[in-house]
């Protein structure tokens, strides 16, 4: 059991993908198709979705998230020789219907309940977050769904994690961010919010800078961490 608790938290900030979203959820429901390869085929699609953020990044050759993630489906289908009429479409479509993780709807509402701002910041287009925001029926928890976009590069760039201080108008110790991607998380500490991790995968620590602040097997642990604690 976690036991920390952050004080004066105004915001929480939560990354889409494999934070509030389960990315796997897509091969998933492709699996009559794709049968035991569909993890496989998830992993190399997910991981090589990342590798194309940080390397676009690096290069300053920014292309939006969407096409990023085609790309990223079309390596992991021919890596894997997986070539089947329509698939790659399925899959594309799919992405725009994630799942969120159980606990996700449950945890906003104790936060929202408890005055709160939700954002969501995120590597997605307004277009794929609308839409997966859509398809869990959580339009209305939301006061921001940012997107990279709006600053034109791939997190972990400062400019990404500045900008939900500045939509919010909330300083960034006042801001909890929340990600399950340790690289991310910890991205974010080293510009200044304040960050729970929700290891969500049993990854070890990561070795670059800074430490967030606490760490939480899922976001249902989140509300006792950041809401004021009761008192009598």
């Amino acid at each position: 059991m976690n036991d920390t608790h952050l004080a004066g938290i105004e915001a929480c900030v939560f990354d889409a993908y494999g934070t509030l979203f389960d990315f796997n959820s897509a091969a998933s429901a492709a699996s009559d198709e794709l049968g035991e390869d569909w993890q496989r085929l998830s992993d190399l699609w997910r991981q090589k979705q990342l590798q194309y953020t940080w390397l676009r990044g690096l290069a300053a050759r920014h292309a939006d998230f969407w096409q990023v993630t085609a790309d990223a489906l079309d390596y992991a289908l021919a890596a894997l020789a997986i070539d089947r009429p329509g698939l790659r479409t399925r899959l594309l479509e799919l992405y725009l219907h994630l799942g969120c993780y159980p606990e996700v709807s449950e945890t906003l509402r104790r936060l929202r309940a408890g005055g709160l701002k939700l954002a969501i910041l995120s590597n997605g287009t307004p277009a794929m977050l609308a839409a997966v925001v859509s398809h869990c029926g959580l339009t209305e928890v939301f006061d921001a769904v940012l997107s990279v976009e709006e600053v034109g590069v791939f997190k972990p760039n400062p400019a990404v994690y500045r900008l939900a201080c500045d939509r919010l108008g909330i300083a960034p110790e006042a801001n909890c961010f929340l990600s399950s991607n340790a690289w991310d998380a910890y991205s974010a500490k080293a510009f200044g919010l304040r960050v729970v991790w929700c290891n969500r995968f049993g990854q070890p620590p990561e070795r670059i800078p800074a430490t967030p602040d606490c760490e939480v097997a899922e976001l249902a642990a989140l509300p006792a961490i950041v809401l004021p604690a009761r008192t009598g």
